[in-house]
């Protein structure tokens, strides 16, 4: 083949690299020309690559997230443990393998808290964690985020981590107020650690310059939540609604998931249920109102307003307002609540007497559904007087299309809480035609208020009564024994028996009409039910309606009643009212006698049984158990009335029935507690009582026994008694104390020389063999 045809790939790439070298030459050329002509001492800056916002500081070390599961496995196993089981070493520390696993889990999470918080997976171990620290390993803990804060309550996750500690951090505040400090080894190397106190106030000094941009945060706003509770424990803020708020459903849901979190440590329960009456120092109010005072000067009074639409915003709003208020400026002029309630606050200053108009603003708070949250607030916190202008301008006069508003009945309900009887005497006169559509709508939460209120006043009792009849239909007198029917299903009494008697299913029953199988219609509603316990709380005269209709069902009808979880609270509130007759609750417990072995073969109806034997004096319940005798077997049998037959002690009863009585007379005076079988005093302990006693009389069993405990004491075995003591087990002479002794001292001194001529006398039977029977 000829030179000229030959193809040389290999060697014509060759040449076009280096025909492409010259050029990068040249593109370099001038940089490093223009290096050389710099100072020798000059160093060009390396461009530093902006951290990502999901990891701010950084990545976690992959081998570190692994060791942190195996922590996270071995935490979540000793949080989900009802009790501790005791190894067999009882010298050995319970909590002592714990606290060592847990000094090594702290150990290696050393100068990596900020990754670590910012982390998906350490973030749950870094809370779950945070319920077992000690005081000394908060502060640590808390001094090691410092500086940072402000990045981290504002990151997705490192927020609930920030959020957790604050809530725990209670605790350990409360005990530095009271004086009470970790012991601290002194070391020189390291500086001076600042207690939690001052690490929290340092915190908000922190956080106090950009406060009113966290507001609007959907991560910070919960963060502040949590430290606003911190710094102001004794307000209403720290109520069940406010601490609902703390968390979204979302966050809540998934935190669900995530099990128990609480100390891994059995002697350690105060970390568990931080308590509202806590003390903290007067620095912590200080800065609560601080925070309170930048938001009314940074912010105008329509970015305020704006601010209770907002749903990230409102939830830390309500607690602001509340806090406020807890300080006593909410009443002051150009207050945050005063902005928010359209200067109704500086006109009860100026004038009190002014006619206002109603404000649009208001008016739509109190049909949206996230700004009327902060209403109900206001409504409840608001001075008197303001209450008084709002009652009058937003609320009389448009009750009847309030109450079924799917949201302003909620605001009407509270507002209802602080009405005077004048208030409330208008208001029942308003609403008097308007009480069908409420039970129509279902929205009972306006009636149920009103007769609280009406409870509260002791005023107008008979009138809200009166509008509970005339709402379900119930004219007549002989109409008001279907009260408690009616009201259960919230209907009316011509609905009520079109649609048949009412169907009191038990718990099964719920679970199958969920299902479908069952008319809900027919089911006892939460509302009706807590309309009943509502009147039963009113005086005498007007509570035995609700009464007089219990005693008018029949038998197998209040048994349902009682075995249904919603209706059964009805029969509790009728034991715990004030105001209900001592002879009502007394023949309420009579009614079920012969049925209380039907009654307690269920969940809930065990428990009322419980109620009713609680409530029953000795000789009711001797009655109550005599009629259970006949169905010992069945109680036996049944997997709930077994633990109601174990309380009556039926078989102490038909053996030793005086010792029964005077066992149930001292359970009845020692706070109505109920007695448990293993409580119950042994027969030997019951001979002891006897002697120590001067009348002791002699128990007469249903069956003859032929042991010799049974049979009465001649004169010979009292002697012998008194001397040598009863042949009982020093168990159960120990429950008696000292008292042998003090028999022996009261018998009488010629027994004691008869016994001592006995003692002297000389034994001449030792030779004697046993006599032989006669075949």
């Amino acid at each position: 083949m000829p030179n000229e045809n030959r193809k040389r790939g290999k060697k014509h790439k060759k040449t076009q690299e280096h025909n492409n070298q010259p050029s990068r030459d040249t593109n370099q050329a001038p940089q490093n020309t223009e290096h050389h002509n710099r100072p020798s001492w000059i160093v060009p800056a390396q461009e530093l690559e902006e951290p990502h916002p999901e990891a701010p500081f950084g990545y976690v070390d992959p081998d570190i997230k692994a060791y942190f599961r195996t922590v996270d496995d071995q935490i979540r196993t000793w949080q989900q443990e009802r009790l501790y089981e005791e190894d067999q070493a009882a010298d050995l520390d319970p909590n002592e393998a714990k606290r060592i696993f847990l000094v090594a889990a702290l150990s290696e999470m050393s100068k990596k808290e900020k990754q670590l918080a910012t982390d998906l997976d350490c973030s749950v171990v870094l809370e779950r964690m945070a319920h077992s620290m000690d005081d000394f390993v908060r502060r640590v803990f808390l001094d090691s985020l410092s500086g940072s804060y402000e990045a981290l309550i504002k990151h997705r996750f490192a927020s609930h981590v920030c959020q957790t500690l604050f809530t725990v951090a209670a605790d350990t505040v409360s005990r530095e107020t009271k004086g009470i400090y970790p012991s601290v080894t002194d070391t020189k190397d390291k500086g001076e650690l600042r207690t939690l106190t001052r690490l929290i106030l340092d915190i908000c000094e922190e956080l106090t310059p950009v406060f009113t941009s966290l507001v609007m945060d959907p991560f910070a706003s919960h963060v502040l939540r949590a430290l606003l509770l911190l710094l102001s424990p004794t307000s209403s803020a720290a109520s069940h609604k406010a601490q609902s708020n703390m968390r979204s459903k979302k966050s809540s849901a998934w935190k669900a998931r995530q099990g128990i979190m609480k100390s891994v440590f059995s002697d350690n329960n105060s970390y568990d249920h931080a308590d509202s009456t806590r003390s903290v120092p007067n620095e912590f109010h200080e800065a609560a109102i601080r925070f309170v005072r930048v938001l009314k000067n940074e912010l105008s009074d329509n970015e305020v307003r704006a601010l209770a639409a907002n749903k990230v915003a409102s939830p830390l709003l309500q607690l602001i307002l509340e806090v406020e208020a807890d300080h006593g400026e909410s009443s002051l002029p150009d207050s945050l609540m005063d902005h928010v309630l359209v200067g109704i606050i500086t006109v009860c200053h100026r004038n009190p007497d002014e006619q206002l108009e109603a404000s649009d603003y208001l008016v739509t708070l109190l049909r949206d559904p996230t700004s009327s949250h902060l209403l109900e607030t206001m409504v409840s916190r608001c001075p008197d007087l303001a209450f008084t202008i709002l009652w009058a301008t937003y609320f009389q006069g448009k009750l009847a299309r309030l109450v079924t508003h799917p949201v302003a009945n909620f605001v009407v309900a509270k507002a209802a809480e602080r009405l005077n009887p004048t208030q409330l005497k208008g208001a029942l006169e308003e609403l008097e035609s308007s009480w069908n559509k409420v039970i129509g709508s279902a929205r009972t939460g306006v009636l149920r208020a009103m007769i609280d209120r009406a409870c509260t006043l002791r005023a107008y009792e008979k009138d809200i009564c009166q509008a509970v009849c005339n709402t379900f239909e119930l004219f007549h007198p002989k109409d008001r024994n279907h009260l408690v029917s009616c009201v259960l299903v919230l209907k009316p009494l011509r609905e009520y028996m079109a649609t048949g008697p009412t169907k009191h299913i038990s718990e099964d029953g719920q679970q199958s009409s969920k299902k479908g199988n069952v008319d809900d219609s027919k089911e006892p509603k939460v509302q009706g039910a807590l309309i009943l316990q509502s009147l039963l709380r009113l005086r005498e005269p007007h509570c035995m309606m609700v009464t007089e209709s219990i005693k008018s069902l029949p038998t197998e009808d209040l048994i349902l009643l009682s075995q249904n979880p919603i209706s059964s609270r009805v029969i509790d509130v009728i034991f715990d009212s004030e105001t209900v007759p001592f002879k009502v609750k007394r023949a309420l417990v009579i009614s079920f006698i012969g049925h209380y072995h039907t009654l307690v073969d269920d969940r809930i109806g065990s428990r009322v049984g419980d109620r009713c034997w609680a409530f029953a004096d000795p000789y009711l319940r001797e009655k109550i158990a005599r009629s259970l005798v006949a169905h010992e077997q069945f109680l036996a049998a049944s997997y709930f009335g077994k633990f109601f037959a174990r309380n009556i002690n039926l078989y102490l009863l038909q053996r030793r029935p005086d010792e029964w009585r005077e066992l149930q007379s001292q359970s009845k005076s020692s706070s109505g507690s109920t007695t448990s079988p293993s409580t119950l005093p042994s027969a030997p302990s019951v001979i002891v009582q006897r002697l120590n006693s001067d009348d002791a009389e002699v128990s007469h069993p249903s069956k003859v026994s032929k042991k010799r405990r049974n049979r009465p004491e001649d004169e010979i075995d009292a002697v012998f008694n008194a001397s040598l003591g009863a042949k009982v087990k020093r168990t159960a002479v120990s429950v008696t104390g000292g008292s042998d002794k003090l028999v022996v001292q009261k018998s009488d001194q010629s027994l004691q020389d008869v016994l001592g001529a006995i003692r002297a006398a000389p034994s001449d039977d030792g030779g004697r063999g046993k006599r032989r029977r006669k075949s």
